[in-house]
C-alpha cells in the first residue's frame, strides 16, 4: 500500500525542478508536522501560518494521493494506517527535496574557469598551475578547451573562454591583452637519431634532408612563413604535410623529417631533441586574455603559470 503512495506522490507532485514544489514541501512540512504534534493549532504555530492554511495543506495532499491520512473528531487527531505508513515515506521525500535544493544552491557558488589550449603541448603546462590553483579555490571547476590557432584567440574576444596559450601576434584587437610568459626561440625539432641531432645549435643553411609542416590552423603565422621560405628550397619528395601538430611529432619520431616549432621547454615532447636555430626569429610566448576581464580566479592564473615557467627556466639551467 505505502509503495503505491509513495510513487503516487512522486509522480503527481515531487517534481523538484518545476514550481510547484515550494507547493509539495508545504504540504509535507504541514503533514509532517500535524503528524508529530496531532494538533493543527500546535502546527500552525510551529510552521508560522494559519491553522485553515494548514487544514487546506492536508486536504490537498489527502486529495493528490487518493487517502485520508488523519482521524479528526472534536476532541483529538490521529494518524489513520496509511497516514502512519506514509510518514517516514513523507520525511525520506522532504529530506530529499531540501537535499537537492542545497546541492543546487551550492553549484552557484563553483567557479568556472575556461583555459585555450590549441595542442597537447600546452596541456603539459597545466597539471601545477590548476593544482596550486585548485587548493588555493576549492570551489573552482577549470575547463579545458581544444582550439585551432585561427579560432583560439577570436573564443578570448567573445568571452567564449578566458584565456589562451599562444604566439604573441604583432597585431591583435585592443580589447586583448598579452602576459608573456618566456622567450620562445625557433627550434628543429627532431628524433634523436636524426643526423641533425648531432649539433647543439643550428643555422638555417645547416637544415637539411626532410622537412615535416603543420598546417597553417595548428601553428603560429610568423612560423608557417619560415616554414614557406624553406618548403620553397626542397624538392616535393623532400616535403611531408600533417594535419596538426601532433601527428607532426608522430612523423618526426618516426625518423621521416624534422620540424621548426617554438621551443617552450616544460612543453616540450619526450623523447625528441630541439635545437635552437640561431638565425630564425625568437618568438614570445604566453597567454592572451581581455584586458576589461575581472573574473576573480584570472589574475592569479596568470601569476601562477609565469611562476611555473620561472622555475622550470631555473631547472632547465641547473641541469635538473
Amino acid at each position: 500500500m505505502i509503495q503505491s503512495i509513495y510513487k503516487k506522490y512522486l509522480l503527481l507532485n515531487f517534481i523538484i525542478y518545476r514550481r510547484e514544489v515550494a507547493m509539495n514541501t508545504i504540504q509535507l512540512e504541514c503533514f509532517i508536522t500535524v503528524a508529530e504534534h496531532l494538533n493543527f493549532s500546535r502546527a500552525s504555530e510551529i510552521l508560522k501560518i494559519t491553522q485553515p492554511a494548514v487544514s487546506h495543506q492536508i486536504r490537498s495532499l489527502e486529495e493528490e494521493l487518493g487517502v485520508k491520512l488523519f482521524k479528526r473528531t472534536s476532541k483529538n487527531v490521529s494518524l489513520t494506517p496509511e497516514g502512519i505508513q506514509f510518514f517516514p515515506d513523507a520525511e525520506l521525500i522532504l529530506k530529499t527535496a531540501f537535499s537537492a535544493k542545497e546541492r543546487l544552491g551550492r553549484h552557484e557558488d563553483f567557479i568556472s574557469f575556461d583555459v585555450g589550449c590549441h595542442n597537447h603541448m600546452e596541456l603539459n603546462l597545466l597539471p601545477p598551475v590548476l593544482k596550486k590553483l585548485s587548493e588555493e579555490f576549492p570551489l573552482l571547476r577549470p575547463s579545458i578547451h581544444m582550439v585551432p590557432f585561427p579560432s583560439l584567440l577570436g573564443q578570448v574576444e567573445n568571452q567564449q573562454i578566458l584565456s589562451a596559450f599562444a604566439i604573441k601576434e604583432t597585431q591583435r584587437k585592443s580589447s586583448l591583452s598579452f602576459r608573456e610568459l618566456c622567450s620562445a626561440p625557433i627550434a628543429c625539432v627532431c628524433s634523436p637519431e636524426h643526423p641533425l641531432a648531432r649539433n647543439k645549435v643550428l643555422t638555417q643553411d645547416m637544415l637539411s634532408g626532410n622537412i615535416v609542416v603543420c598546417s597553417p590552423r595548428h601553428i603560429p603565422a610568423p612560423l608557417f612563413s619560415i616554414q614557406g621560405r624553406i618548403l620553397s628550397g626542397l624538392l616535393p619528395q623532400q616535403q611531408y604535410f600533417s594535419e596538426n601538430i601532433e601527428s607532426t611529432l608522430i612523423l618526426v619520431k618516426a625518423g621521416l623529417g624534422y620540424t621548426l616549432y617554438p621551443d617552450v621547454f616544460p612543453a616540450r615532447e619526450k623523447d625528441l631533441r630541439y635545437i635552437p636555430v640561431k638565425d630564425l626569429p625568437v618568438l614570445s610566448f604566453g597567454i592572451y586574455y581581455r584586458y576589461d576581464n575581472d573574473h576573480p580566479v584570472l589574475k592569479r592564473f596568470l601569476k601562477l603559470c609565469e611562476d611555473s615557467l620561472l622555475s622550470s627556466a631555473a631547472e632547465r639551467e641547473a641541469g635538473i
